[in-house]
């Protein structure tokens, strides 16, 4: 079944290449939503506006929903209200960077 947990484990596949780890556990992906005819919105952030890998990571995102069973639509919607920190990464991942 199509949930935003479904999605939220599928993008565990699309990696920062910066950082070499997911946006995920680095805290890039704020909300997903999933409505019942299939297309998806993923509200995210980049870890700033200047990101040189933003439409890499962007275009990671579309590809990997859109390639999921029952997804009709994938859109993306780059936020940064709240902007993020490195405290929105996991905490794990947070003590493996040594933050």
């Amino acid at each position: 079944m199509l949930t935003p947990d479904a999605i939220r484990k599928a993008l565990r596949a699309v990696k920062d290449p910066e950082l070499n780890l997911n946006i995920i556990d680095i805290g890039l992906v704020y909300n997903i939503e999933v409505d019942e005819s299939g297309d998806v919105r993923v509200e995210m952030t980049l870890t700033s506006p200047g990101c040189p890998a933003g439409a890499e990571i962007i275009a990671d995102v579309k590809r990997v929903v859109g390639d999921m069973e029952g997804v009709r639509a994938v859109e993306v919607e780059l936020v940064w209200d709240p902007y993020w920190t490195p405290e929105k990464m996991d905490p794990r991942v947070r003590t493996f960077l040594g933050f």
